[in-house]
């Protein structure tokens, strides 16, 4: 949709980039609306982990026919680095913390974006930036929207905007849009980024975003060995297809991340999983890296190959392709193609709308009729509660319920003493009983028996003071003392680092349990004369936050911090914003200062696909640019 260049900020001195609509694009209104958007939403985002917006406004050219367009452009930061599309597009996945860590940096900017109502709507590896220092950067917003007007999903008829690998159920489905479908398409980022593949593939847009409605991910740990149980339940619990059953804030999933990274307790469920729909509708990675030619004439039955279903212009953006091979593939398919993939797509269609009746009747999917046309989590669903439960070890009756169709969520855990050894550590009583119908909104209760002459000391790092002093009375303990500690890579006050005694520890009842949680008060450390990259992770250690602007200057070495806007020593609250200033090399002016500042800088560099300027000779079609949109208009899955 645009052509980025790199440019010269003669009047601060500073290179920049200059994103351009594109000529062929310039004289339709509705590209033009979204780069206005654009710079819009952009510009409202202030936040060290998105890229920032300087300046914005139209520059007129003449045609080689003598008419007049104007190209509306948008000056923002120049980040040096690559794109996570370029640094997957290796064929390599990244190694958990390394995974875990972008993550952070992607939910970090989405909680700042969310808080201020802006939903981006398009997270992909395609969208986020890696410096080579480390930091994220999450850029794109053409498609956001303010959380006030998100009624509108940005559609053209019969499609859906967005990228098919990254889409939420809700936007598949035409449905509404907020803040958790952001998180949903984050969810799919950290997938892609431990495993090397998105969570779905498949041979056409719709057949990807039928995946993301109906089917369940693999777990992350069965694609690639060595990832943690705790990754795995953070991913799936993302990836949930209710919105009300995954993560409901980015904060709130960034915790989970930071703690995984720490190695503490999660709050994510154990995913209730279903049997082989788990497993056997996933495609083999081979499949996914085939790029498949566009079909003509199909966007009636389900767009074009492009990543935004029924876009006339970009192409699809085909995992595990390189941008200049997507920029170089031929728009149309030999003439005597057209027939057989005309009718494979008319085929296609065909299954897809049979499927869809199906699970309205509650004859697909083991539903009862009452959903929503595979909504996933939407719609209530009756469940009946399995028999035996009384008796059984508490891990064994978790999975009872699951796999009957109740949501790990929806399992309530009570203690109760008890003198019969044989009750120990089984479920005594079920809340409602066996036999009994409810629904997946519904809690079940399972009480477990304990033994009543000795208590074990609950897991209580992560939780709250209250939470812990919560779960150390259901265990017949007292909470005693309360320290605090200073050094923790929390960013939350009041979380609990340590027990005294530890965790599994056996006690008599009544015993008193010291916990350390973290303190409310953080001391800066002395960063400056450090690089760049010890002096973030000696802040975020302490539980600080870091942000960064460069100064250009040749007195010291290149990322080495110049001055801190908290001197040392200091004491700040935790999870604070320490600014630093970087030392970044001097640039030699290439251009007098002028008195216009709204007009664009001249380029210095052809355009290249991303924010990072290359040294390609011709404009190439942008990676990130692969959706469009039309007010109003259906969803793939709304029958």
């Amino acid at each position: 949709m645009a052509e980025v260049h790199e440019g010269r900020d003669a009047r601060l001195g500073r290179t920049v980039a200059v994103k351009l609509l594109r000529t062929d694009l310039a004289r339709d209104a509705t590209f033009q609306a979204r780069f206005r958007r654009e710079a819009q939403s952009a510009a409202a985002l202030n936040h060290p982990s998105i890229v920032a917006v300087y300046d914005t406004g139209e520059e007129s050219m003449v045609e080689a026919t003598g008419g007049v367009v104007n190209l509306p452009y948008i000056v923002m930061e120049y980040v040096e680095g690559r794109t996570l599309r370029e640094v997957l597009g290796e064929g390599h996945h990244l190694d958990v913390d390394a995974a875990l860590e972008i993550t952070t940096g992607v939910l970090a900017a989405l909680e700042y974006s969310h808080r201020i109502g802006i939903v981006h709507r398009d997270i992909k590896p395609a969208n986020v930036m890696l410096t080579p220092v480390g930091d994220v950067k999450v850029m794109d917003f053409g498609i956001a929207r303010a959380m006030a007007d998100s009624s509108s999903t940005m559609t053209q008829t019969q499609a859906v905007i967005g990228t098919a690998q990254y889409l939420s159920p809700e936007q598949a489905r035409g449905e509404q849009v907020d803040t958790r479908s952001d998180l949903y398409s984050a969810g799919c980022l950290l997938y892609e980024l431990l495993t090397g593949r998105p969570p779905f593939m498949g041979d056409s847009p719709v057949s990807v975003a039928y995946q993301h409605v109906r089917e369940q991910p693999i777990p992350p740990s069965h694609v690639v060995g060595g990832i943690p149980e705790a990754v795995d339940r953070i991913v799936l619990h993302s990836l949930a297809k209710g919105r009300d059953e995954r993560y409901q804030t980015a904060q709130d999933f960034r915790a989970d991340v930071e703690a995984a990274r720490g190695g503490r307790q999660i709050y994510a469920p154990m995913p209730a999983m279903t049997g082989s729909n788990a497993t056997t509708q996933f495609m083999p990675a081979a499949d996914g890296t085939q790029a498949m030619p566009p079909v003509p004439n199909a966007a009636s039955a389900y767009g074009d190959q492009a990543t935004t279903v029924g876009n006339q212009y970009d192409q699809y953006d085909q995992y595990g392709q390189q941008p200049d091979q997507y920029s170089r593939r031929s728009r149309e398919p030999e003439p005597s193609n057209r027939k057989p993939l005309m009718i494979g797509a008319g085929i296609l269609a065909l299954i897809v709308v049979i499927a869809i009746i199906l699970s309205q009747t509650g004859l697909f999917g083991g539903g009862d009729g009452s959903g929503d046309g595979g909504g996933g989590g939407d719609s209530a669903v009756q469940v009946e509660i399995p028999a035996d439960l009384v008796g059984m070890n508490e891990k064994v009756a978790r999975k009872a319920l699951t796999d009957a169709g109740l949501p790990e969520t929806q399992i309530e855990i009570k203690k109760k003493n008890t003198t019969e050894a044989t009750e120990v550590g089984k479920v005594i009583t079920v809340d409602p009983a066996s036999g009994e119908t409810v629904t997946t909104t519904d809690t079940v209760t399972l009480t477990i028996g304990k033994d009543a002459n000795t208590s074990s000391v609950p897991e209580l790092n992560g939780k709250t003071q209250e939470q812990a002093k919560t779960l150390l009375a259901e265990e017949d303990l007292v909470l005693g003392s309360v320290g605090e500690a200073t050094r923790s890579s929390s960013t939350t006050a009041g979380i609990v680092v340590s027990s005294d005694p530890g965790s599994g520890t056996s006690l008599e009842p009544g015993t008193t349990v010291n916990i350390t949680v973290t303190s409310a008060q953080v001391t800066v450390p002395s960063v400056e004369g450090m690089n760049y990259g010890a002096a973030k992770k000696a802040l975020e250690a302490v539980g600080l936050k870091v942000s960064r602007t460069t100064v250009e200057t040749n007195d010291v070495a290149v990322n080495t911090v110049i001055e801190a806007e908290v001197g040392a020593d200091e004491s700040v609250a935790r999870g604070s914003t320490v600014g630093l200033r970087v030392a970044k090399a001097e640039s030699v002016p290439t251009q007098e200062p002028t008195d216009e500042p709204s007009t664009p800088t001249e380029p210095t560099a052809d355009p290249t696909d991303s924010v990072t300027p290359t040294d390609s000779a011709t404009p190439t079609e942008s990676a990130g640019d692969d959706e469009e949109e039309e007010e109003d208009g259906g969803g793939l899955f709304n029958p």
